[in-house]
């Protein structure tokens, strides 16, 4: 992922093989990272059983919260790409039980249509 795609809130595809020992100790027996995408410090990542997005907080990013969403419990999502005055995209997932969808901003439609694409692919 490049510095500036970063900065700009371009999504990026990370390597699947690195996640996966990134997160080996919060994988079930079996799990496998299937695609991986980072935005600037935060990631979103597609296994084989749910969709795990990692939220850096703080200044330097070492701490995290983790939001594990097994793909069942997406009711719908929805994506929404940038216009001519309008420079952001918005990607909302529905999560069974929560009233306020998970919203994820970016500054391209490439990333969002990727990984809107991906939701497709696994969540239905």
């Amino acid at each position: 992922m490049g510095l500036l795609d970063a900065l700009l809130g371009n999504a990026s595809a990370n390597d699947i093989q690195e996640t996966q020992n990134d997160l080996a100790r919060l994988l079930a027996p079996g799990e496998q990272v299937a695609k991986a995408y980072a935005i600037f410090r935060d990631q979103i990542i597609f296994t084989t059983k749910r969709l795990v997005l990692v939220d850096r907080q703080g200044v330097t990013g070492t701490k995290k919260e983790i939001l594990s969403v097994p793909y069942r419990s997406i009711e719908r999502f929805s994506v929404e790409t940038t216009g001519h005055f309008d420079l952001d995209a918005e990607l909302k997932i529905w999560v069974r039980g929560q009233t306020e969808p998970i919203s994820k901003t970016f500054r391209d439609n490439q990333s969002i249509l990727d990984i809107g694409r991906a939701l497709a692919e696994f969540a239905l």
